[in-house]
This record gives C-alpha cells, sequence and structure tokens, in this order.
C-alpha cells in the first residue's frame, strides 16, 4: 500500500530543518495531514585501532535526559563531500584524523517522520593531532574494546539505533 503527497508546505525553517506539513492520500481515497521534518544528511565516522577496539563518545543527550556512546556526528555542509564532513566531525569531536575512510552505511534513522539520511564511515588508523575543537559535545573520548560492543548495546549503553546498527556491523565485520 502506497501512500501519495499531494502538496507539502513548510510550516517552520531554520538552518538546521524544516519542518513541513503534508497533504497525503492513502490507498483508500482517505486524506490526512502529516508532519515531516527535512534535514541535512548527516556524517558519521570513528576509528577502529589494531587492537580491535572503537574511538566512542560518553554523551549526555538532553531531550532525552539519557548518556550514552556514540560516533563522532554531524550535518553536511552545503556542498562538502560527505565523506569529508564525516572526516571533519571526527577530527573535532575527539581529536583524531582518521585514515582513508571506508564506506561503512546509510541509514534513515526514522523515516517516518524525517527524511534525515545518516552516512556512516570508519578508518582503520587515525592520528591523534591534539585536545578536540568540540570538547563540549561528550564527556570523554575513549578506545573500548569492540568484543563489548554486542553487550554494550543489549544493555542499553547505545541509545541511538544508528550508533547500534554502525557498531554491531564494525562488531561483525572486524571480529565475525
Amino acid at each position: 500500500m502506497q501512500w501519495t503527497k499531494q502538496n507539502e508546505q513548510t510550516v517552520y525553517e531554520n538552518r538546521w530543518f524544516t519542518v513541513n506539513l503534508a497533504d497525503v492520500e492513502l490507498p483508500d481515497g482517505r486524506h490526512l495531514d502529516h508532519f515531516l521534518i527535512r534535514l541535512r544528511p548527516v556524517a558519521v565516522a570513528t576509528v577502529v585501532n589494531e587492537a580491535n577496539e572503537v574511538l566512542l563518545l560518553w554523551r549526555h543527550r538532553f531531550i532525552t535526559d539519557s548518556w550514552g556512546w556514540e560516533l563522532a556526528a554531524g550535518v553536511v555542509e552545503d556542498g562538502e563531500d560527505i565523506a569529508r564532513a564525516a572526516a571533519r566531525e571526527l577530527e573535532e569531536e575527539t581529536g583524531w584524523r582518521p585514515g582513508p575512510l571506508h564506506h561503512l552505511m546509510s541509514v534513515e534513522p526514522s523515516n517516518g517522520l524525517t527524511d534525515a539520511r545518516h552516512h556512516i564511515y570508519w578508518a582503520d588508523e587515525g592520528e591523534y593531532v591534539g585536545h578536540p575543537v568540540d570538547d563540549f559535545e561528550s564527556d570523554r573520548r575513549e578506545w573500548v574494546p569492540l568484543k563489548l560492543v554486542p553487550d554494550m548495546v543489549a544493555r542499553g549503553e547505545v541509545p541511538a539505533a544508528n550508533m547500534a546498527a554502525a557498531l554491531l556491523l564494525l562488531h561483525h565485520l572486524r571480529l565475525g
């Protein structure tokens, strides 16, 4: 069953996102109003070192009032290459400059409400270049053994679905 968008208008807009209201036609001909949030693409990155440890950030999210492990992430600026944005975010948030990035996955964390597409990359080497510029974004940055990831996800220590999926895929790729 496919829903069809008849029209869409902007209700609110800023540099980060746009809130729109769409007139949607259902397969049986009925219509409904559906709010949606249009977002810029998000670039995400991490490094997995030779010891199979993954670079993570421990941070608080005020919206859900929760703490959890995450990967460095941020919006892609207009005209910016997505992989470059991922490398930039990693360096700004962790102080680590990644080696060559490998595309891990692209996901839509909430495609029933937003069109946010998260592009996740990883590198198998990195260079520490100094204290992170955006150190306010996390309480700490740590190398965490990849073998611990499934239990961390199961305990809810990686609350963001996109981060959990990426870390579980990295665990599978690196450790089988």
